[in-house]
């Protein structure tokens, strides 16, 4: 990684290629997902674009799958190939593949309505941005500031603007000639307010936290004699920093009674998912009464996060106490946002084991009229198969057809593994020819393997043999095996849907020749 980022500094594409092919074939299977990143970017950088869609297309049938940068690189080509309303489509479509969208996708997105004049949608776009618990950088002040001397006049969107003007405690610092220029869009202003400083306003919040993970006297002394100018980001983001969340909560307390600092729903709200993560359910109920007593509104992305988090450390049972008073510390859920919140619980419970939890919440929703979309029935089958209860595994397949969702390959991958590994070779065959008559194509070639050696060791050796050949004629057609789906976030049609559009801005690939299979 590190010889393909100073290659990629350096602009060198063919070099960052021969790193990264040494590197897979050394492997025997695909790099990381970051890997396929950087070769995107260039690609981009180098106004090479098809080779740019090419990676993407490559990335997801070697089955690494895409993140938050992927998309952020696929964007910000979008937008600046002047392709919008493709642009905007893509960023519409993360929340259902439950891909986190970041500071840098709104901005990109921000600036370039801005750009094209579009300033209705940004009001729309900038309450997106609290619902996700995104707080605003310095960026996005200027492509904000833009639009005031435009002349457009909105309360919600001044008041934002004030809240993002420097903190007037933060003086301008003339500095030395020899100081280097640096980008400061992702990191945060602090000052020391002694005269003559010739140190740049702003520091590393992640180098500071490094710094106090002992957090002896020493350390704190230390810290109350520099006297840093205190501000919500500044602080949100050292919290995150810290890798104890014993650290962090002391830090918490502590900024808590310097002078000029009051925290607010965002310090507040990255602090309980710190806590969260490391399982200090006593903490977090805390806070979680402070925000209510204080009328502080968690954002709803906050809100999922800490039921994904206990669900790392173990606590079901708080997830689900957390999910009933959802309302309580983030007000009246959406209902196109109360389907992401249902399956990150069910998601937890499973992760839990608590099954009986898990079956009354799917009736829960099933009553509310909330079905549960592709990837989180396939995460359920997954678990059922994995705890060998197949009758409930047969009721989820059931319930797939009946609420009408399409099963992608991945959820057909999912249901042969569990019919092949409770030895029930002949339903999953079935499953198999339900899934070609659909025109759909198994998701990887590990699935096929199973389901052909289950067939024989059940001395089913023709259907084997047809197994065989169906899958080899695909493979002769120039269809390759990947792995496009993922329990719980991803489906293979989500997938499909963002590669056709970034693929048709470019005129990338024929979309009846695709490589990616639903």
């Amino acid at each position: 990684m590190d010889r393909m980022r100073w290659y990629a500094a350096a602009g060198d594409l063919d070099e960052v290629n021969n790193v990264w092919n040494k590197w897979k074939s050394a492997l025997q299977k695909h790099p990381c997902t970051e890997s396929y990143n950087i070769i995107m970017d260039l690609s981009v950088h180098k106004g090479r674009d098809v080779d740019a869609v090419k990676v993407f297309n490559r990335m997801i049938n070697d089955g690494a799958l895409p993140n938050s940068r992927t998309y952020t690189v696929i964007i910000d080509h979008l937008v600046k190939s002047g392709k919008l309303d493709s642009a905007v489509e893509v960023f519409r479509i993360l929340p259902q593949m439950r891909i986190k969208r970041t500071l840098k996708q709104y901005s990109i997105m921000v600036g370039a309505l801005i750009s094209n004049n579009r300033l209705d949608a940004i009001k729309d776009l900038l309450e997106e941005m609290r619902a996700d618990g995104i707080l605003p950088g310095r960026a996005m002040h200027w492509s904000l500031q833009q639009m005031q001397e435009a002349g457009y006049d909105e309360k919600n969107i001044n008041e934002l603007i004030r809240k993002m003007l420097p903190d007037g405690r933060i003086k301008s610092i003339s500095y030395c000639s020899g100081d280097a220029d640096g980008d400061d869009d992702e990191e945060e202003n602090a000052e020391d307010v002694s005269d003559q400083c010739h140190l740049k306003p702003w520091m590393d919040p992640a180098a500071l936290a490094s710094a106090l993970r002992n957090w002896g006297p020493d350390e704190v002394a230390a810290l109350e004699d520099s006297r840093f100018v205190w501000t919500t980001r500044l602080v949100s983001k050292i919290i995150r920093s810290f890798n104890s969340a014993e650290t962090a909560w002391q830090f918490f307390c502590w900024v808590a009674h310097q002078p000029g600092f009051t925290h607010d729903s965002y310090t507040v709200s990255r602090m309980i998912a710190k806590l969260a993560r490391h399982g200090c359910v006593h903490l977090v109920n805390e806070l979680l009464s402070k925000m209510e007593r204080e009328g502080l509104v968690m954002s709803f992305s906050t809100l999922r996060l800490i039921i994904d988090f206990y669900g790392i450390s173990g606590n079901g049972v708080a997830a689900l106490k957390v999910f009933r008073n959802a309302k309580a510390v983030c007000g009246p859920v959406p209902e196109n946002h109360l389907l992401f919140l249902y399956s990150s619980l069910l998601r937890t419970l499973s992760k839990c084991k608590m099954d009986d939890d898990v079956t009354n919440i799917l009736e829960e929703m099933v009553l509310l009229g909330i079905f549960p979309d592709r990837q989180t029935f396939s995460g359920l089958m997954h678990h059922f198969a994995l705890q060998g209860d197949i009758k409930t595994v047969q009721r989820l397949f059931g319930m797939v057809r009946q609420s009408g969702v399409e099963p992608d390959g991945y959820m057909y991958k999912v249901v042969i593994d569990a019919y092949c590994k409770c030895e029930r070779a002949s339903l999953g065959l079935r499953v198999f020819e339900e899934m070609c008559s659909y025109g759909q194509q198994l998701a990887d070639i590990a699935t096929k393997d199973l389901l052909v050696k289950s067939l024989w060791k059940e001395g089913k050796l023709r259907e084997a043999a047809s197994v065989e050949e169906r899958c080899e004629e695909l493979s002769n057609n120039g269809i390759s095996f990947g792995l496009p789906g993922h329990m719980f976030t991803m489906n293979a049609l989500d997938l499909r849907r963002v590669y056709e559009i970034y693929s048709s801005s470019f005129d990338a690939v024929d979309s009846s020749s695709m490589d990616i299979k639903t």
